[in-house]
């Protein structure tokens, strides 16, 4: 690894974030728009902030379909068809139900029948307390596209809003990978 600036990243990805410097959500909708693709995210966790930091740049609406904040477990099931047995027998806290809500979330914002053809969602616990018999700072991220859908598992540290304001992050650079 070269000189530590990014040390959670192989020596091959560092010159290439070195290289483009963008903040990640700019990287996210400029390949979204080169591909022609739009991205709609599900989120529970981040509660909005994950759309939010997307949709605080000009041109944002050129891909972003919108989101659903799905806090309450019911709704993951009832908007994003999320599974009703692997809720009750897991929780909401899950991989398969982020990936299950990424997928969900591409068909909830379809338009004229189009889904979406990027979904992200956010799952875990921000504390205080565990949750689901999961720990504070458990999380996993869905991204679901055309070609696939796949869950991120964290397990992150800090208080709630370092939680979240990472999963954020966490879940640009996990679109961006899946693009």
């Amino acid at each position: 690894m070269s000189d530590g600036a990014h040390p959670d990243l192989p020596d091959e990805l560092e010159s290439t974030v070195a290289r483009d410097r963008r903040p990640d959500a700019e990287r996210v909708l400029d390949r979204l728009g080169r591909l022609g693709w739009s991205i709609a995210c599900a989120e529970s966790l981040t509660g909005g902030l994950l759309c939010a930091e997307l949709i605080a740049l000009p041109g944002a609406s050129a891909v972003v379909r919108g989101g659903v904040v799905a806090y309450s477990t019911a709704l993951k099931q009832s908007l994003l068809g999320v599974d009703a047995g692997l809720l009750a027998q897991h929780g909401a806290v899950h991989a398969e139900v982020a990936r299950q809500m990424a997928r969900g979330v591409r068909e909830a914002a379809a338009i004229a029948g189009r889904p979406a053809e990027v979904g992200v969602s956010t799952t875990g616990v921000a504390g205080p307390d565990p949750a689901d018999g999961q720990p504070v700072g458990t999380v996993f991220i869905g991204v679901s596209t055309p070609v696939g859908t796949r869950a991120l598992p964290l397990l992150l540290e800090g208080d709630r809003i370092a939680i979240r304001r990472e999963t954020v992050r966490r879940a640009l650079r996990a679109v961006f990978d899946a693009l």
